[in-house]
């Protein structure tokens, strides 16, 4: 593991510092209603009531898809109070105003942050960014500006929680061979067994790892296709879907676990905690690591621009103990990766980091955070390390600049 990762005991009293540092501010006036807006994916009643035990904040949840949550962020920017979106929105959302840099000078341990976000960068080394990598939509001239910003500012678009290299799920139970590459996607042996998410914009990036895979069109930016290319990636798609590949195609969270616990497919587009779900079912269910490597996404907090006053006060009382380690531990330990991986390490056992994130064998039994045991001892994380999971990015999800005609072509394709 990179010596970025400072002794465990300066850790612990670096986040509780940090979390101190939060926790006056709100208690001292009160209780407080914060409306969050984000797909379920993060919305967790454990980091709700633990929230409200150190801040006196409450949390009012409103899961949404995510194709709603920029739909609100453009539409009624007053109807939350806390936007967690994920970085490929932004270029949907920024021109619209509805969202504000919010103050780096503001963010406890913002210097921390992974370099994932800041450079691009996994212990010193590029990863790919095809597509919008967080990098590259970060940053605002301005607090109110509608553009980006190509080298970094005080105002930041996003503060980032959460990322992730996601890959296909696959029951192996039901395969009974070894799966190693995305081209397995529209493989006619898993016909009426396949699934793909129909999440244009994430959706269109899984499509084009496996056309590139099967060797059917080599992309020069899968996360920026000319309308040439879309129509390639469609036509393709389209044809394996008239031809029966595909069982479904979903849009939310439990679709996609249902769709695996169930059996009804055995390969498809799936999210790391859908994979620790389906496995804490009891059911065998393995997130492939791909020899293309992965396609990465990466999620924050933004703030509205009605936001004043006291919530605007609490809201960033609420993100600095966001990155002050218990909520990246929780989720940790459901396969993500958090932003400040140092306070996470801090708030989790020895052996849970090294499971998690240095693709060590489970020195002990590995559980979920309602203590659901997810792997037995012994057991090594799909994929490995952080830094050979992140390592091995492909792509990032995408809004390309022919977005417009992408999800016409991709809505056609679903209704095909």
């Amino acid at each position: 593991m990179s010596t970025d990762f400072s002794r465990r005991g300066l850790l612990l009293g670096t986040a509780a510092a940090a979390a101190t540092l939060a926790a006056p501010a709100v208690h001292a006036q009160g209780a407080v209603v914060l409306r969050y807006c984000g797909t379920a994916v993060n919305q967790h009643s454990g980091i709700k009531d633990k929230v409200k035990e150190d801040l006196g904040i409450t949390l009012e949840y409103m899961p949404v898809t995510s194709d709603d949550v920029v739909r609100r962020a453009v539409t009624q920017p007053n109807s939350f109070d806390i936007l967690d979106a994920e970085y490929w929105m932004l270029k949907k959302i920024i021109p619209s105003g509805n969202l504000v840099g919010m103050d780096a000078n503001r963010i406890t341990m913002f210097g921390d942050i992974t370099p994932v976000f800041t450079k691009g960068e996994i212990a010193g080394r590029k990863i790919g960014d095809q597509g919008t990598a967080p990098r590259k939509v970060s940053y605002l001239p301005g607090r109110e500006a509608r553009t980006f910003s190509a080298t970094p500012t005080q105002w930041l678009t996003l503060i980032p929680t959460v990322y992730n290299a996601d890959t296909l799920g696959i029951r192996p139970d039901k395969i009974n061979r070894p799966i190693d590459s995305w081209a397995e996607l529209l493989n006619p042996e898993f016909k009426g067994k396949a699934s793909i998410l129909n999440i244009p914009s994430i959706g269109i990036m899984d499509a084009a790892m496996a056309i590139e895979a099967s060797g059917r069109h080599k992309y020069a930016d899968k996360g920026n296709m000319t309308r040439a290319e879309i129509d390639i990636t469609m036509r393709v798609m389209t044809e394996a879907k008239r031809a029966g590949q595909f069982r479904a195609f979903w849009k939310d969270f439990n679709e996609s676990v249902n769709l695996m616990a169930s059996g009804e497919t055995v390969i498809q587009s799936m999210w790391s905690p859908a994979v620790t779900k389906v496995r804490s079912m009891g059911v065998p269910c393995i997130y492939q690591p791909l020899k293309e490597g992965y396609r990465a996404w990466a999620g924050g907090f933004g703030l509205p621009k009605t936001l004043t006053g006291r919530k605007l006060e609490a809201t960033y009382d609420f993100i600095n103990w966001f990155l002050s380690g218990w909520a990246g531990a929780f989720l940790n330990r459901q396969g993500y990766y958090s932003a400040v991986l140092s306070t996470a390490q801090a708030h989790m056992e020895a052996y849970e980091w090294d499971f998690w994130m240095r693709g060590m064998p489970a020195a002990q039994d590995i559980k979920a955070p309602d203590g659901t045991v997810l792997e037995k001892a012994g057991a090594v994380r799909d994929g490995g390390s952080y830094e050979a999971r992140m390592g091995a990015v492909a792509c990032w999800n995408a809004v390309m600049d022919e977005n417009d005609y992408m999800v016409r072509k991709w809505n056609e394709f679903i209704a095909a």
